[in-house]
């Protein structure tokens, strides 16, 4: 299957072109917003930190293998670095939109 160069492409709007009605936003693009995204993976987050935390106090108390307390903290690590990473992105792009001229 080819698509052609500029073919099928349909911005959702127009830009006042003869014959075209006027300019209009696009649809709302169906799925969940950005925001809540982000929400939901810092709430994944928040509760896999807190999980291997109840983790490694069950192992102080005798109470679970230190083979699961070692998953649990490093499953917890690798969500906390990626959630660090995230953050760091979001403030980069958000002082890049910052500097751009009005």
């Amino acid at each position: 299957m080819m698509i052609g160069p500029l073919g099928g492409i349909n911005p959702g709007f127009s830009l006042g072109q003869p014959g075209a009605a006027a300019a209009t936003p696009m649809a709302q693009a169906a799925g969940p917003s950005f925001a809540s995204v982000l929400s939901d993976v810092a709430s994944k987050t928040v509760d896999t930190l807190k999980g291997a935390e109840q983790l490694s106090v069950q192992a102080i108390q005798g109470e679970a293998d230190m083979r699961q307390v070692a998953e649990a903290v490093m499953t917890a690590e690798q969500s906390l670095t990626a959630a660090v990473a995230i953050r760091d992105k979001i403030v980069a792009a958000y002082m890049e939109i910052s500097r751009m001229q009005i």
